[in-house]
């Protein structure tokens, strides 16, 4: 089930349009407590194959080690992998969660440095020739 405009603001303290207290934006989110999905509408243009592995990621993340998990962009268009849980959840697996951050991050590396390519250009309108340059750098 997808969790409402509202909800999200709610859970994650973001606007309307996904925007976080501290100007990051959230990508996409799991809570298990809901067992709801969100997938922000700024980024429905992304393929559907990606909005499904997007969903497979947070989902898979809420149901092994509980709590709330969420993709986020910062405000360079990095990458952030979080999660959280209620303070009173006897269920949630903080060192599992770490771990399996870990895990998400070297076997969808591709996927989240494409995800912040995107980011960087379609939304932060940054210059292609300029992020390649930076990446021929590295």
């Amino acid at each position: 089930m997808d969790m409402s405009d509202n909800e999200i603001k709610d859970k994650f303290a973001a606007d309307d349009n996904g925007v976080l207290p501290d100007g990051r934006v959230v990508l996409c989110g799991a809570n298990s407590y809901e067992q709801k999905f969100y997938f922000n509408k700024r980024f429905s243009k992304l393929p559907e194959s990606i909005q499904k592995e997007l969903n497979i990621i947070c989902v898979l993340f809420t149901e092994e080690v509980g709590g709330i998990f969420y993709i986020v962009f910062d405000e360079e268009g990095g990458i952030s992998l979080e999660t959280n849980a209620d303070s009173d959840d006897i269920y949630y697996d903080e060192v599992s969660s770490g771990l399996l951050i870990g895990e998400i991050r070297r076997t969808r590396q591709e996927l989240m440095e494409s995800l912040s390519l995107y980011y960087r250009m379609i939304v932060l309108k940054e210059n292609p020739e300029d992020i390649l340059k930076e990446l021929g750098e590295e």
